[in-house]
Formats: C-alpha cells, structure tokens, sequence
C-alpha cells in the first residue's frame, strides 16, 4: 500500500509534465535528436562529455541540465521529439511520463563497476517509479551485466558491456601528459611530492542528507606524522556541500568543489577511499589504494554492496588514522588480486567505449 502511494504521489508530482508531454508526442520524433538530461551536473561532463565528442556532428544535440531552470512545458517537448533520451544518474521526473515507443531512454550509469548497490539492488527496495523505464544501459563489464539488469529492474539482454565512456581518457597517454603539466604548471606545490588523493564516498540517504565524519581524521596529525615528503589533495564526493576544515595549503589541496575526478589520479601516487566507485579508475592506472573503510559494518548494514567487500579491496583495508598512516609510509598493492578484479569489473574499458556507444546504441551513422 505505501509503495501505491508512493507512486501515486510521484505522478501527481509531474503530472503537469506528463500532460505537457502527452500533447507534444502527437508530433514527429526527430530521428537524428539527442537530449542529455542531469540534475547533477551543470554541464556536458563525465560520461556525456565524452559521448558529446563521439557523436561529432552527426546528430542533433540538445541538453538539460542542473542550472538550466525550464518550464516543463519546454522539458516536455524536448523528450517528445528526441529520439534518444540519456541519461548518467537518477532523474526522477522522467520516471512517471509514458515515453513514445520510438524513444530509447538510455541509463550511461556516472559509476564504473558494480560497487555500491543502487536502485532495486538496495536492500528493503520495492518496485517503485526509480529507476524505471530504461531501455538500454551500459556497464563496464560482462560480469557485472545481471547486476545492473537487477538494479534498473532491465531484461540483461538490453545491458551492453561495452565500457564506460569516460575511462577512455586512461587510455590516451598524450591527454595524461598534458593534464600532468597543467597540474603542475597551476599547482607548482606539487611538484616533487608523493600525491596522496583522499577521496571518500558520503554517508547519508541521499544528496540532501550527504555527509563525511570528518572527525574520523586529525588532518593536522597528518601532515606532522608523513611531513615534507608528501602532499595531500582532498576530493569529496559532489553530494557533500558544507564543510569547514582549517588546512595548511602548504600541505593540502581542496579540490572538491570540481565535479570530476579523472583528472587528479594522473598525478596520484597513493589513492585514500572506502566505498567509492573511483577504485575502479584508480585500477586501470595501477594506482596503489588503502581502503579507509572505519564504518565498514554500518555500511554494510545500511548500503551494501554487489559483492562481499574482500572483493574490492585490492590493498589494505584501514580502521583507524594510525593505521592508515602506516599504510600511506609503506604502500602496498596485491597484483594477483588487482588482475582478477580488473577482469571481473573493467574487462570493457579499453579506450573505444565512446565510439562504440555511438556505433551501437545511437545508430552510428544512420
């Protein structure tokens, strides 16, 4: 009954959209059009960006994005004649509108791999209007492809492994070279240190509740116990917005603020998370990684994930800041297991992810 009217409650939320739409889908569908919806991002990044680039001029390109305030009268009549609908994360106002057969609602997941659990994986999920309706979706791997089928409640058969468009910078020494200078150009601080990246996941239910336990790490203790030898840059998940920490910059960068994180794990020598997706990235470049992982069985208890967390943790899994100390003095990373991992996650991740996403899922040159 609450899941009833949970749904019941979401339609009438976008009822005004729907109507709007109902309207606009008696007109053609252009064949040639895309929209790129987000209520995260304020422009063509991540995954888009790089799809935006492979479509070239081939297709007819429009957007909708966080800062674009338009009336739903307009949103509706951009979903109405464009054939392909993408979409990189949840976008609750699409879910209830009845989309036009000839419409392809394509889920670009932002995340690579099978991590966090998300949508009806979560625990305690029920069948509601998340993530709902998608036609097709990509992964970054075979093995993952049920997953994600589970997830977005999909038949696997519209699950393509063909890799996570933005992984194909990780590929292309030229780009990480160029992004290595800028960042030392911009950034002269930088230069000679060991790069240490802390970039944790948030805690909360969701983005107006997202938080980090910044009490977890006495950052003052942690640059007097490594000292010169390194510096620190800092990257919270986009979800956590007030935060006041007293950092030395001599010692510290804060480059949360920046939506992405690609381009930081060029310069990375020693990767800090716990339940973040960007171990998945941070493998591809062999990047050693400690797992700060303090509230492991709370979040188990409460997110969980895909598979046991053993699974994931190709370097040392850390409870408290001395351990993790020791960990960042004498870094270490398990070969065998990070080939194995790799394998099962980011089989698809070869540096052609964009191009075959346009050959496949948008026609190619049709």
């Amino acid at each position: 009954m609450e899941n009833i009217l949970k749904i019941a409650a979401q339609k009438l939320r976008y009822l005004s959209l729907t109507t709007y739409y109902n309207h606009y889908k008696k007109q053609p569908i252009n064949p040639q059009q895309v929209l790129f919806l987000s209520q995260s991002r304020k422009e063509l990044s991540g995954n888009f960006y790089y799809i935006r680039q492979a479509m070239k001029d081939r297709f007819v390109v429009k957007s909708v994005l966080l800062d674009d305030k338009i009336p739903y009268k307009e949103l509706a009549r951009l979903m109405a004649e464009s054939h392909y609908i993408l979409l990189d994360d949840f976008y609750p106002a699409i879910y209830p509108v009845h989309l036009r057969a000839q419409t392809k609602l394509i889920q670009v997941w932002h995340a690579i791999g099978a991590f966090k659990t998300v949508g009806y994986a979560r625990k305690n999920s029920a069948l509601t209007l998340t993530h709902h309706g998608y036609t097709d979706a990509i992964v970054s791997s075979p093995d993952i492809i049920n997953d994600y089928a589970r997830a977005f409640h999909m038949d696997p058969r519209r699950i393509h492994p063909i890799g996570i468009p933005r992984s194909d910078i990780f590929f292309d020494s030229s780009y990480a070279n160029k992004i290595k200078k800028e960042l030392y150009d911009h950034y002269p601080q930088l230069k000679d240190k060991k790069i240490i990246l802390f970039a944790p996941t948030f805690r909360g239910n969701n983005i107006y509740h997202a938080y980090y336990d910044d009490d977890q790490i006495d950052f003052r203790h942690l640059q007097e116990a490594l000292g010169h030898d390194y510096f620190c840059i800092i990257k919270m998940h986009p979800f956590i917005k007030h935060r006041s920490l007293d950092l030395d910059p001599h010692f510290f960068l804060d480059f949360s603020s920046q939506r992405e994180i690609n381009d930081l794990l060029f310069i990375t020598d020693i990767l800090i998370t716990d339940y973040s997706s960007v171990i998945f990235e941070a493998s591809l470049l062999n990047i050693p990684t400690i797992f700060f992982a303090y509230d492991l069985d709370q979040y188990i208890s409460e997110r969980d994930f895909f598979y046991p967390y053993s699974e994931y943790t190709y370097g040392p899994v850390v409870k408290n800041e001395e351990e993790l100390i020791e960990a960042i003095k004498h870094p270490i990373i398990d070969r065998e297991k990070l080939e194995r991992f790799k394998k099962k996650f980011v089989a698809s991740c070869d540096g052609h992810a964009s191009e075959r996403f346009v050959n496949l899922l948008l026609g190619g040159d049709k």
